[in-house]
């Protein structure tokens, strides 16, 4: 019995160290893509942000043809297409209006996949404009114009929830909401 007990167990390892490697190179090879594009150039001696993002990637282990499709995604040749960035808007539990800025190169998908966590956490996906207006644009960044204050102990939760499976999306570049939370007012008035 005990071998098939150890084989169970090298596989299950083996299926959680190929995860975690998998979700690792996507972020790196992202992270290449996206120091191509900012520059549209793909040579790294011209690139320093593209050096950068591949030493790292080399320091993971991530195979070379890994690294120039990312590159080349990056510059928009390829078959994956060129990065776009979309800002998508909408509300969580209790009306905490969200803007989820994500870099893709699949619209179609990223676009089910946020509809697909809003609507599991209690929310909606709104239309473009449905919750700008509750932020400014300051920089690149976006800050709090309208902000909601949140007392009720579940949607403070759902609002957590969705906060926390929104950030871990892979696409996900920056998750803004208007919602203060009560343990972020108490450390804000005792800083100052």
């Amino acid at each position: 019995m005990s071998g098939h007990s150890k084989w169970n167990n090298i596989k299950n390892k083996k299926a959680a160290e190929d995860n975690r490697k998998s979700k690792a190179f996507t972020q790196l090879a992202k992270n290449i893509a996206i120091a191509a594009r900012s520059t549209g150039v793909g040579d790294p001696n011209d690139n320093p942000s593209l050096r950068m993002a591949i030493e790292k990637a080399r320091q993971a282990n991530m195979p070379n043809e890994n690294v120039q499709r990312a590159i080349h995604r990056g510059l928009g040749k390829g078959e994956g297409g060129a990065l776009e960035e979309i800002v998508y808007e909408g509300y969580g539990h209790g009306g905490v209006g969200f803007l989820v800025v994500v870099r893709t190169d699949n619209k179609l998908r990223s676009g089910a996949e946020i509809r697909h966590l809003f609507d599991t956490h209690g929310g909606s996906l709104g239309s473009p404009g449905s919750t700008m207006y509750l932020f400014r644009r300051e920089g690149g960044e976006y800050t709090v114009a309208v902000p909601l204050d949140i007392a009720d102990p579940e949607v403070l939760e759902a609002t957590r929830s969705l906060l926390h499976e929104l950030e871990t999306h892979d696409d996900v570049e920056a998750v803004y909401m208007n919602a203060i939370f009560p343990a972020e007012e108490e450390e804000s008035v005792g800083s100052t």
